[in-house]
């Protein structure tokens, strides 16, 4: 079989969206090629070498948080012994600025790059020059590689693990009134819209003026509304802040810190509508796994977003940075039965066209594409 290494400088146990592509493909297509997933090492007890899914991994660096900065550098000297036919990497940053070395360290292998954020433009323009082959996860970064002058990117969008939701679903009831954002608590998510939003929905008195780690949004009074079901779930550098500004109207255990997968799906099967008011987003896999388990879904239009949440069809669509606009969408879908099932519904479908094993076979033909050229 043809050798295909994938380069991603996380991976389980640091997954998030860029990491599922990194290794559900070559999950999916173990068959197909023979694939060793090279990744940053960044925990001491993690093993060098190991196995996930069936599919080799190995670790670069001294076990601490700094080894993505040095897998730029120490990945190329791994995948030079491995002498593949193609090298992958599965997000623009520290993979992307890998597979640039791998010219050099490897010049007979096809190099491939898959888009999968917004938010980093550092060497772009010599990672699309290096790469033989660039696929992107969303339209929005099919138009910025356009303006980089590359014209030839292939649209392949994230996918879910959509089986596997539904066997949750099957198992985990729905909590009625149960709220889910999934994701990192960083700036760009716009939980604090979120915060803000529920408060609005809540009888707590006046939010303070929020901290300066995040972005400044006016005092909203209370709504007068019932209790909250809210699950909050994921880590970052805003947790802290974030429970404090939240603690006067949400109960103690809203924050459920990460969950790993695959015991995220059950937070999302229990969950009856889901919300994410990111500021920017690549495409958002959150919103597809909250589809793909049935929630009406509440998002911002910005980014890729709109590539998988139609609005009113799919999922309602506000504007990023306004509480108002928010909290009037979750009322409406708490509220109304009938458009909650109908978005839930047409989301599930939605997902259904996202499943992993379908969008594994259409990076398989862009390798095949691959290997074909001389």
């Amino acid at each position: 079989m043809q050798r295909i290494v994938i380069l991603s400088a996380f991976a389980t146990p640091f997954r998030s969206g860029a990491e599922a592509c990194a290794e559900e493909v070559p999950r999916a297509l173990r068959d197909q090629f023979d694939f060793t997933i090279v990744t940053a090492k960044l925990r001491r007890s993690l093993s060098r070498h190991d196995q996930l899914n069936g599919v080799t991994v190995i670790r670069v660096g001294f076990g601490y948080k700094w080894d993505k900065w040095l897998f730029p550098f120490l990945a190329p000297f791994v995948v030079r012994k491995l002498r593949p036919q193609i090298v992958h990497a599965v997000l623009e940053s520290y993979a992307g600025l890998a597979l640039v070395f791998c010219r050099f360290f490897c010049p007979k292998a096809k190099r491939m790059l898959t888009q999968q954020s917004t938010n980093t433009s550092f060497l772009l323009s010599l990672m699309y020059r290096f790469a033989h082959a660039v696929t992107a996860i969303s339209k929005t970064l099919v138009e910025r590689s356009r303006s980089y002058g590359r014209n030839d990117v292939t649209l392949i969008p994230n996918g879910v693990p959509y089986a596997i939701t539904r066997e949750a679903c099957a198992r985990v009831p729905k909590v009625p009134g149960r709220i889910l954002f999934a994701g990192r608590l960083e700036p760009m998510k716009g939980v604090d819209t979120l915060l803000r939003a529920l408060h609005l929905l809540s009888s707590a008195p006046p939010l303070p003026s929020p901290p300066t780690t995040v972005p400044p949004m006016p005092s909203p009074g209370g709504g007068g509304g019932p209790p909250l079901d809210v699950h909050i779930v994921g880590g970052g550098s805003l947790r802290r802040v974030l429970e404090m500004q939240s603690q006067s109207f949400l109960p103690e255990g809203t924050f459920r810190g990460f969950i790993p997968f695959p015991d995220i799906h059950e937070e999302y099967a229990q969950a009856e509508i889901f919300v994410g008011l990111s500021r920017s987003e690549a495409l958002g896999n959150v919103f597809l796994e909250a589809q793909a388990a049935g929630c009406a879904v509440v998002a911002t239009n910005v980014g890729g977003i709109p590539d998988v949440v139609q609005d009113g069809v799919t999922g309602l669509l506000v504007a990023p940075d306004n509480p108002q606009a928010a909290a009037d969408a979750i009322s409406r879908v708490m509220h109304d039965p009938a458009l909650r099932q109908t978005l839930a519904a047409a989301g599930i479908e939605n997902a259904r066209k996202y499943d992993w094993g379908e969008i594994a076979r259409r990076y398989a033909a862009v390798y095949v594409s691959l290997l074909q050229v001389q």
